[in-house]
């Protein structure tokens, strides 16, 4: 699977995104700018699987090694690509299941992870940002029912398991959003979000699951838009202390540190585009993400003075896809067809749920 066409450049420290489902010439070249190191999609990305694998093709034959590419396909509410894709029920449903019967909800996740990865991997795609590790406290306005339960044992085993599913079928996976996002109610997309909890019931409870991830060598971790005021003044995907100091000392986490979107009202309180950009990958992020806004785009690619050493341009290597199965051949492969049974059975679970 290494492309060796295009232009020879290292992967840059900015992933941005596209306007719509065919690569414009202006797109191209800001793509070819030595400071992106991929692409995340969005729904308006999409229209079909041909269109999609196309797209893909067409931002991989670019440069080499070649651009990383993204998206949020989690599950339930956020699955950016709908037809041709199983429908991917929400992650709570997996918690539900494993109060009922956590062995088989073990298997489940297993069989979950590797199906939502195959078929990303399929039409191009590299990694999702996946799992949502975040506890379910039962009162945040974002993350709800993405997280998989409130207990962080739970919640650590059924990411490991979930996790698991995905790098057997080729795919590097991103627990998120550290160290926690499940307590606060705040939306960090529209509002800044403030968690005044001390370092050791945040340690004891909501960074429980990332540690476990780590110890068995999670790919990549998503720091949260949330303020811990009693830890630091700064965001965690802004803060020296939460990435340096928490996440690779005590932490001793080892893989890529990618940032959330810097559009977010959460991160726009921190600066203009390209000082959000420059705080995040000082504090120590490896990957910054700069979505829907192509003025922001634009400003950070002339305005951001930064050359990534060669350790973080390793850990984005990393995060290529490893393989894949052609798409066509997805329905007749005995683990798709599992995985698509056991998910009928929890969609059902979940539409039951919805309706009362």
């Amino acid at each position: 699977m290494n492309n060796t066409t295009g232009e020879p450049m290292s992967l840059g420290s900015v992933m941005i995104d596209i306007q719509g489902t065919v690569l414009q010439p202006d797109e191209k070249q800001r793509l070819l700018d030595p400071k992106v190191a991929g692409v995340i999609l969005f729904t308006r990305n999409f229209e079909s699987i041909e269109q999609l694998q196309s797209l893909t093709a067409s931002i991989h034959a670019l440069r080499h090694p070649r651009l990383l590419i993204a998206v949020d396909h989690e599950g339930g509410r956020v699955q950016r690509f709908r037809e041709g894709f199983t429908r991917i029920p929400p992650m709570r449903t997996l918690g539900q299941l494993h109060a009922k019967d956590a062995k088989h909800s073990f298997a489940v996740a297993e069989k979950i992870g590797w199906l939502l990865a195959s078929e990303l991997l399929s039409v191009g795609v590299d990694f999702s940002f996946a799992p949502v590790v975040d506890l379910d406290y039962g009162g945040s306005k974002v993350i709800g029912d993405r997280a998989f339960a409130m207990n962080p044992v739970t919640v650590g085993q059924l990411a490991f398991h979930l996790m698991t599913g995905m790098r057997k079928a080729g795919m590097a996976s991103v627990a998120k959003h550290f160290p926690g996002h499940g307590f606060i109610e705040a939306d960090t997309h529209t509002e800044i979000g403030v968690d005044e909890r001390p370092f050791a019931e945040i340690q004891q409870k909501d960074m429980q699951p990332f540690l476990n991830l780590i110890e068995n060598s999670v790919d990549a971790v998503m720091p949260a838009h949330v303020i811990y005021s009693k830890v630091d003044s700064q965001p965690a995907g802004f803060s020296v202390h939460w990435l340096q100091t928490v996440l690779r000392a005590q932490c001793h986490f080892e893989g890529a540190i990618i940032s959330d979107d810097m559009s977010m009202q959460a991160a726009a309180e921190f600066g203009s585009p390209a000082e959000r950009v420059f705080k995040a990958l000082q504090a120590g992020c490896d990957l910054v993400l700069v979505c829907n806004d192509p003025q922001a785009t634009d400003e950070v690619l002339s305005k951001l003075h930064w050359h990534a050493g060669p350790l973080s341009h390793a850990r984005l290597i990393r995060l290529h896809a490893h393989d894949k199965i052609p798409y066509a051949k997805l329905p007749y492969h005995p683990l798709w067809q599992a995985a698509v049974t056991e998910i009928n059975v929890l969609n059902q679970l979940n539409d039951q749920q919805e309706l009362i």
